[in-house]
């Protein structure tokens, strides 16, 4: 039985590359116009869908910015925006609004839009149950000096190395390459096995679901910060 990729891994500590290799998706081009040029995001970006929020188990871990986790400022992981967006937050529910920057990587559960600090989720009231129905809009962007990585496929992410291994020679058959990421957290090890090179997210998106497909995966598109 293939192993299943698990549901959520948190954010960046003790980042390796295990393997790699330069990778392309071959054949893959996206059949609807592009949304979104590297090397960012246009100001009046919008997106609804559902957020979570992360809290004392991550306070003082360091996040995808070099900065370290305090769930009491208003900050957020987005798995692709660019570090350094800064976002207003709207309720769907209760209509509550608020303000956070974008300094993290994350949510890595598929489903999921954003993960917010605990000062974020208790401005807009979502701590008791957890997630929320929200709308985000992109209200400032202050890029970095470096410029932005570029847009990989996730396949999945295990505490075991063998599954990891497993699941990435599959996806071998069908890549040039790939890599598996050793993250180190707090509650242990995990593998993260990504593929692909994207700079637009349309591309990354018809790679994304092309795998789901073929494979029965439930994949998602990340953002290299590394």
């Amino acid at each position: 039985m293939r192993p299943q990729p698990l549901q959520r891994v948190a954010y960046g500590v003790g980042v390796a590359v295990i393997l790699f290799g330069a990778v392309t998706f071959q054949g893959c081009r996206a059949s609807s116009p592009p949304v979104h040029k590297f090397p960012g995001y246009p100001i009046g970006f919008i997106e609804r869908g559902v957020a979570s929020w992360y809290g004392p188990g991550f306070h003082g871990n360091k996040t995808a910015n070099g900065e370290r986790y305090n769930m009491h400022q208003l900050t957020a992981a987005h798995r692709t925006l660019p570090l350094g967006s800064v976002a207003l937050v709207r309720s769907l529910t209760s209509s509550r609004e608020v303000t956070v920057r974008i300094n993290d990587r994350g949510p890595f559960a598929r489903g999921r839009i954003l993960d917010l600090s605990l000062a974020g989720a208790q401005a807009i009231g979502m701590i008791g149950n957890g997630t929320d129905q929200i709308e985000l809009k992109v209200i400032d962007y202050s890029p970095r000096r470096e410029g932005m990585g570029v847009l990989r496929v996730q396949i999945g992410a295990f505490s075991d190395l063998g599954n990891a291994r497993a699941v990435f020679a599959q996806v071998r058959s069908e890549f040039q390459g790939g890599r598996i990421m050793q993250v180190d957290l707090a509650e242990g090890r995990r593998y993260r096995v990504q593929v692909g090179q994207f700079m637009m997210e349309t591309e990354a998106e018809v790679a994304s679901s092309r795998l789901d497909r073929k494979f029965n995966l439930q994949s998602f598109v990340v953002r290299d910060d590394g």
